[in-house]
């Protein structure tokens, strides 16, 4: 059993290391955090120069066919830096480019795929709905009914990251009436400045600089070549994109860990009371083991995902575990790298404090923590828990 990198993997771990601490500095991720709601066009450019969107994009539409685990490798070090900045890259990378590379058709990845490697062509996935998250069976009311050459869709969606910039809104969509929920929803491509859209922002503590927002469809209508995958078929296609997903949000409770204890670490040696050190205090080394066992778990098991899917084998039950120890890892982070840091835990001179708030983010995001624990159940296979 072999832990390591190979020697491409360390080249590629390098030199994102290298890149994130030149243009994501602390400075400069504080300024984004306090000025903008998603990564400048400038910062953009500079992933784009760094080749970060080809990775994903199969060979033959002029991609790198990256794995997965590469990938995650690249990924670490930019949720390291900067959360926001993570989800703003995923939900073109992780969306886009799974949406259409693995649902599209011919003439649609041809079309869209060099133009997400260009940098040119920004996604988000339009799930969630005021209803609920997880319930996505229950809850969709969003529904697109077929006239002719052209869909037109009613209803809305909420918290979706990444919208308000988005040049295509991957929207799931009731289609089906007379059909079983699980064979009701199809996924279509809804380009946002479609007459009917209308994009509302959701003020929120975590994550300033990556907004998740409102949109609201108002008898929008688009192509019917529009749709992606099968026609109601939606609810099982998905699946391709959400376990991935998982892993690259445990991904981000890695980077959160990592960057508060690593901060957190520098500090308790740099702050000096009751006559040295704090980092000679018993407790405070406690909270800091604690991090760094959370730290080595979530990134083992978040990498063991990544290899799985990369491999072809089943890993919905590692990524799930994955999302969970990560998050669980963040928060735990989150709450005693505040109390190492004292006052200055909750003041933005120090980057420490956006960590905090952006852990608790992943709580519930994509999943939440104790569906997490109910579908690892049923995966063991114990009934159902939930309607």
């Amino acid at each position: 059993m072999d832990f390591g990198f190979t020697e491409e993997q360390l080249i590629i771990q390098e030199s994102f290391r290298n890149f994130c601490e030149k243009e994501l500095s602390r400075e400069y991720v504080r300024w984004m955090d306090e000025h903008v709601d998603f990564p400048p066009d400038e910062l953009w450019q500079k992933f784009v120069d760094l080749g970060m969107f080809w990775g994903g994009i199969p060979v033959e539409y002029g991609g790198q066919g990256m794995a997965q685990v590469d990938g995650m490798i690249a990924f670490e070090q930019i949720c390291k830096r900067s959360m926001s900045v993570a989800l703003a890259l995923g939900v073109t990378m992780g969306f886009g480019v799974r949406f259409i590379g693995e649902l599209g058709t011919k003439e649609q990845k041809e079309k869209y795929l060099p133009l997400i490697g260009q940098g040119k062509f920004k996604t988000c996935m339009a799930l969630t709905e005021p209803g609920g998250g997880t319930d996505i069976l229950g809850a969709i009311k969003t529904t697109a009914e077929e006239k002719s050459d052209r869909w037109v869709i009613s209803g809305q969606k909420v918290f979706i990251t990444g919208a308000h910039v988005a040049d295509s809104l991957i929207t799931v969509c009731r289609t089906e009436k007379d059909k079983s929920r699980s064979r009701s929803l199809s996924t279509i491509m809804v380009p946002r400045e479609t007459k009917g859209v209308t994009i509302g922002r959701i003020p929120k503590i975590s994550c300033h600089h990556c907004d998740s927002v409102e949109i609201f469809y108002e008898d929008v209508e688009v192509p019917k070549e529009n749709l992606l995958g099968t026609r109601g078929n939606a609810f099982y296609e998905i699946m391709t994109v959400l376990n991935p997903e998982r892993i690259g949000v445990a991904m981000m409770g890695v980077g959160i860990i990592a960057a508060i204890y690593e901060l957190s670490f520098k500090y308790v040696q740099e702050r000096q009371a009751f006559g040295g050190p704090i980092s000679r205090f018993q407790i405070l080394q406690n909270y800091l083991a604690d991090m760094c066992i959370n730290l080595e778990n979530a990134r083992n098991i978040t990498y063991k995902s990544a290899w799985l899917c990369d491999n072809g084998k089943p890993y919905h039950l590692e990524a799930t575990m994955a999302k969970l120890v990560a998050a669980e890892g963040a928060r735990h982070a989150a709450t005693f790298g505040a109390e190492i840091f004292g006052g200055y835990g909750v003041c933005d001179e120090y980057p420490v404090s956006m960590f905090v708030r952006d852990a608790y983010q992943i709580q519930f995001s994509p999943i939440s923590n104790e569906m997490s624990r109910n579908m690892l159940m049923q995966f063991q296979g114990l009934p159902k828990s939930w309607p």
